[in-house]
């Protein structure tokens, strides 16, 4: 449909109609807000509705589509949504585990496979990637995203636009993405959800506006305003950061999706004082679509008429919606990509099964390890199984896990029953995550005392994490710590497999147990995935994308901040605190690898580049160890003076290889001068001139980092 054509259908529209194309509403359950959703068939019919979430499955969508092209009026096809965050049938790792991987193209892949699934079950829209950088465990949406760093995140965010809508969003293996939430989300008040943010001008655009950036570029088709509001102006609300940045000076000509019930909710933040005011406030501020509110619906007509809108307003985001509606093939074929029947989804999973359990695979993080424990022992062993996660098939799952089926998940104990068949693999619970167990400890702990080795299954359950999950500690929940403390005190060798969508401050744990595999919720193939690393069929590859602290007290915690006037030392009068470390438990980028691995020899060349050339960084590894190795290469910058107090470290590339026993390789990485800029003291990025120093290891801790300095005689923009 051309723009022309798009005219000559809206010349045809009523007023009802054109807002009902910025209505979305929700059918058979709500997943996140307090309006519950039902049979929209009647607001399908009478062209009340443009669109629906949660609405998925060939016969479910058969039958709405058929109301809105066979029934209503103008026969215009619906807009279906479903959240497919990390997976839709198939479940991968959890965004946050996922990201451990460092590996856009993984990030890529698993994206491509979720459209597939949602597309042939009529999902068109996908409500994800989130992109809120995340320096706060205690925000339950942390695992949402891809952790800390606006570097990674933007190649995580550009990854899974690319994923989820391919080359050409009308091919029906695609589906839109949705990039949210805009902006500034993860750094909610106290880490608790929803709550107000606020922060200067510099840490927006520095931190939380580069994703968005980067998503925008990659072509997403969709972006969803936060729920909070951003120094006193709610997101929803926001037209100097909808209309001003995203679609002025970011190039943004999609559309704008508020979230669940945020329009009506501009009332309960005190800027508007009633449904009118509030659908006025969100459509001139750039918002098309009403995500449950009934705002548009009820108030936009009642606006117009009080002159608070104008309907080329109206209209401006009508086009908008019915263009998206084109480009995704729907004015073509409505029932784009079903599968015929009803299977949908399900004739995929054989083929996606391999993915899931790389995928899983490699998002796990090695976080401790003594005794060399690990890899299991290849001679038959009596082995207990213990702790509320071990047989969890839900909880593997993790918040956001679409369509998944908790009976198409693999535990942690039938995957290593299954791995090693010649163990005698005994389980008991011994307490629950957050209850007490029937019975008490003593089953478990006395299949302990009987074992050569003790897996302790233990963390968050799934519904710790994500959506209205905050927590103001980072301990372990319920009696599993008191649980795990007798399971140590047997003196048994013990591996723990820590789940959870956030980092968990247990340093006795760590200093306890004899290794400790951060399993996050890494989806359908957890329990292969997580048996492939124990037996050493695989070797532990993940490394954190967020700081692991030692106290919720140092909450929250960052590789990339500034330097302080009186730095932490020995005395007294310095940035540090009496009672801890500053210094996190796991920095940045900390995994383990069964192998060893040295870095020698860096290289920087050249010395003295100029604004418009790359730097060639290269560093020399070897594996000491004697099992393999699969080493993640992190490029960090600082500039030691500038005129405006650059972060300690900032993240500018990683490169991942694979070295034997006994390999030496060396690795190079490219760095483009233009990427040293930074916003000066008027807020525009130049490269300034002067010294940089060129940092690279394992890790964002400059004792483990191999450092070089060069020297830029002449900026640029």
């Amino acid at each position: 449909m051309s723009a022309s054509r798009i005219d000559a259908l809206l010349s045809q529209m009523t007023l009802t109609e054109k807002i009902g194309q910025l209505n979305m509403l929700a059918a058979g359950f709500s997943v996140t807000g307090p309006i519950l959703g039902g049979d929209a068939s009647g607001a399908v019919r009478e062209g009340r509705a443009g669109s629906l979430l949660n609405v998925f499955g060939p016969r479910s969508v058969r039958d709405i589509q058929r109301v809105a092209i066979e029934e209503s009026r103008l026969k215009i096809p619906l807009l279906l949504g479903f959240d497919v965050v990390h997976g839709h049938r198939t479940v991968f790792p959890v965004p946050l585990a996922e990201a451990a991987a460092f590996d856009p193209s993984l990030w890529e892949a698993t994206a491509r496979a979720s459209a597939r699934e949602a597309a042939v079950d009529g999902v068109a829209l996908t409500f994800a990637p989130m992109l809120d950088v995340s320096r706060d465990p205690r925000w339950g949406r942390v695992v949402e995203g891809a952790g800390e760093d606006p570097y990674v995140q933007s190649l995580f965010g550009a990854a899974k636009v690319r994923g989820f809508q391919g080359d050409d969003l009308s091919d029906p293996r695609s589906v839109a993405a949705t990039v949210k939430h805009f902006v500034a989300y993860g750094a909610a008040s106290a880490g608790r959800d929803y709550a107000s943010t606020d922060m200067s001008e510099r840490t927006l655009r520095e931190t939380y506006l580069p994703p968005f950036q980067a998503a925008i570029t990659a072509g997403c088709a969709a972006v969803m305003p936060a729920f909070s509001d951003l120094s006193g102006v709610p997101m929803t609300a926001n037209g100097p950061l909808l209309n001003g940045w995203l679609r002025g000076e970011a190039g943004f000509d999609g559309v704008v999706i508020s979230d669940y019930n945020a329009i009506a909710e501009l009332v309960a933040h005190g800027v508007a004082t009633d449904l009118t005011e509030a659908a006025a406030l969100a459509l001139k501020a750039g918002v098309d679509i009403d995500m449950m509110s009934g705002a548009y619906e009820q108030g936009l007509p009642l606006a117009l008429e009080r002159g608070l809108v104008t309907l080329g307003e109206i209209e401006t985001s009508t086009r908008r919606v019915l263009a998206l509606k084109e480009r995704l093939g729907l004015f073509n074929d409505p029932m784009r990509g079903l599968a015929p029947g009803g299977e949908g989804a399900g004739t995929l999973l054989p083929e996606h099964r391999p993915l899931a359990r790389e995928a899983a695979r490699r998002s796990a993080v090695l976080l401790s390890h003594r005794h060399s424990v690990l890899p299991l022992s290849e001679r038959p062993q009596r082995i207990a199984m213990v702790g509320p996660l071990a047989d969890a098939a839900t909880d593997m799952m993790g918040s956001w896990s679409g369509a998944g089926e908790a009976g198409e998940c693999v535990t942690f104990l039938r995957g290593l029953r299954e791995a090693r068949p010649d163990c005698a693999i005994s389980h008991a619970r011994g307490v629950g995550v957050d209850e007490a167990e029937e019975g008490g400890p003593e089953a478990a702990l006395a299949l302990c005392r009987e074992a050569d080795l003790v897996i302790l299954a233990i963390g968050e359950t799934r519904e710790m994490s994500g959506e209205a999950a905050s927590r103001t500690g980072l301990e372990l929940p319920g009696d599993q710590a008191n649980f795990a403390r007798a399971v140590l005190d047997l003196g048994r060798p013990t591996v723990v497999l820590l789940s959870s969508g956030r980092p968990i401050a247990v340093p006795w744990l760590f200093a306890r147990a004899d290794a400790v595999l951060a399993t996050w919720f890494l989806g359908s193939e957890a329990g292969h995935a997580v048996a492939d690393l124990l037996t050493g069929r695989a070797s532990p590859s993940g490394r954190l994308p967020i700081t692991w602290p030692r106290s919720v007290g140092q909450v929250p915690i960052f590789f990339g901040e500034r330097p302080s006037g009186r730095p932490a030392s020995d005395g007294h009068y310095t940035s540090k605190y009496i009672d801890l470390p500053t210094t996190p438990l796991f920095a940045f980028g900390h995994g383990l690898t069964y192998g060893q691995v040295r870095y020698a020899s860096l290289a920087v060349e050249p010395k003295r580049p100029k604004g418009n050339e790359a730097i060639t960084v290269a560093v020399d590894l070897a594996n000491d160890g004697e099992h393999l190795a699969e080493e993640t290469v992190f490029l960090f910058v600082r500039k030691p003076v500038a005129r405006v107090a650059r972060p300690l470290l900032e993240l500018k590339g990683f490169n991942r290889l694979t070295l034997r026993p006994g390999e030496e390789a060396r690795t190079m990485l490219t760095l483009p001068v233009a990427a040293l800029a930074f916003p000066g003291p008027d807020l525009t990025p130049s490269v300034e001139p002067g010294e940089y120093e060129i940092l690279v290891g394992p890790a964002a801790d400059r004792t483990r980092l191999l450092r070089q300095t060069i020297q830029i005689e002449e900026g640029g923009s």
